[in-house]
């Protein structure tokens, strides 16, 4: 993998992490049609290092939620709201834990079969996002640890490539009645461990397995998508968030039929 295919990839990953469209879809979907080998260990190890830029990116756009979050959870002694924040991300965590130590392989299997696959999700988080615009609950003014839960699930579900996370995660919450901007702040937090989770657990497994990662791929490639994929993180995250609490998720829902539909006809034809 070149500076050029890497950093395409990068801005790829970056942008549409936060937006309603599907990461993972859309980056198999680049390296398909740059030519990328998606077995090959530099791969892998670019994956991880465009999943941990997105990370970096939620924590600068998010740094004041988080910094409030971290110190009513580890300065005040006393149950708080900021405590109950932190456990109800904590609980959305387990579906999707449950899936990465038990089910691991299955996923992989499901990432390894293909367009169609991923053209089908697309679809699938098109028919989420048109319920949650047309969907008018009522409006709660907390997620509760009943939502958060139910919310992890949607994420737990999303693991499937082409199935927007944050599209899913952000469209449940609002079918939930939750605000749609508590709604897009809890859904780019809770996924800040599960993404560093993996990519230890994605490196220990190829470093055990003798994969010699570096090599394979490069300094440069990887430092060029990390920055792709952190500047573009940081734009997108911002902007659905305000994109959210404007409701204007209907447009991405028929851009996510529209990429569902080619990328199916691909496949196929």
């Amino acid at each position: 993998m070149g500076w050029i295919e890497s950093l395409l990839l990068g801005i790829v990953q970056g942008l549409t992490e936060f937006l309603p469209v599907s990461s993972s879809g859309h980056l198999i979907i680049g390296q398909e049609l740059l030519g990328v080998d998606t077995s090959a260990a530099d791969s892998l190890m670019f994956t991880v290092v465009v999943h941990a830029a997105t990370v970096c990116s939620t924590l600068v756009v998010l740094w004041k939620e988080v910094a409030h979050l971290f110190r009513g959870t580890f300065m005040v002694k006393a149950w708080n709201e900021e405590k109950s924040y932190v456990a109800k991300i904590f609980l959305s965590m387990i579906p999707v834990f449950i899936i990465g130590v038990f089910f691991k392989d299955y996923v992989e299997a499901i990432f390894g079969s293909g367009l169609l696959v991923v053209g089908c999700c697309l679809m699938l988080t098109a028919l989420l996002l048109t319920f949650a615009y047309f969907a008018k609950p009522r409006q709660k003014e907390t997620i509760s640890y009943r939502d958060a839960f139910i919310i992890g699930l949607s994420q737990a579900v999303a693991v499937l490539p082409g199935l927007s996370r944050s599209g899913t995660t952000i469209a449940t919450g609002l079918m939930l009645g939750n605000k749609k901007e508590s709604v897009a702040q809890f859904s780019f937090l809770m996924v800040i461990i599960p993404i560093l989770g993996e990519a230890i657990l994605s490196l220990a497994d190829a470093l055990l397995n003798g994969q010699p990662l570096m090599d394979a791929v490069g300094v440069v490639p990887l430092v060029v998508g990390f920055a792709g994929a952190f500047l573009s993180g940081c734009f997108a995250c911002k902007f659905m968030i305000g994109l959210v609490k404007r409701g204007k998720l209907i447009y991405f829902a028929i851009y996510c039929a529209l990429a569902g539909i080619i990328t199916v006809c691909y496949s196929l034809f």
